[in-house]
């Protein structure tokens, strides 16, 4: 029997509840159904109050460490940041700066945004994309991105989002059995 794969999911938003973190869960629970499966959850709305004044992963304190440390040993990654003036937030943007350059070589990563409106749907392509190349992952092909009007009280209420999920989902199993 082989070890379950080591799938991070990494909520980019620092609001609790969030439609990111939503998103999330959504795209996580589908890739997690019917394999082995260890999950770790980094939430950045934990993390945020630990990041100012950290330069290195070094200087990190112990919760941040650990958060650095399991997307730098993950198998697969799964990301979904909000929109933040037509980028992701520069917080999410310093917990990645913390991770070693090296260390998401060929790991697939499944990107997944959420923004007010369709304006910002590129995101996934013109921010997301380009920073996971700086480390050499294998960004998946289909991103999901979701707006506002997807959800209701944080909570996934689109059929249209639904499949797109779903999807994504079915499209990125195949990465994870070879990861496995």
């Amino acid at each position: 029997m082989s070890a379950p794969i080591k799938l991070v999911a990494v909520s980019g938003s620092t609001s609790q509840p969030s439609r990111s973190a939503a998103l999330l869960d959504a795209l996580t629970a589908g890739l997690a159904a019917g394999q082995a499966t260890e999950i770790t959850q980094v939430s950045l709305a934990e993390l945020a109050p630990l990041l100012p004044g950290v330069v290195s992963a070094k200087d990190a304190p112990p919760a941040l460490a650990q958060a650095i440390a399991a997307i730098e040993r993950a198998d697969v990654l799964v990301v979904a940041a909000p929109v933040y003036r037509g980028s992701y937030p520069g917080l999410f943007k310093h917990l990645f700066d913390l991770i070693h350059h090296e260390s998401l070589f060929n790991v697939p990563v499944l990107l997944a945004a959420s923004g007010g409106s369709d304006r910002h749907a590129l995101v996934i392509e013109h921010q997301l994309r380009p920073l996971f190349a700086f480390f050499q992952t294998l960004t998946l092909p289909l991103g999901v991105y979701a707006t506002d009007a997807d959800f209701a009280d944080y909570r996934i209420s689109s059929p249209a989002l639904a499949e797109r999920i779903e999807l994504a989902v079915s499209r990125a199993r195949p990465w994870l059995r070879a990861r496995g």
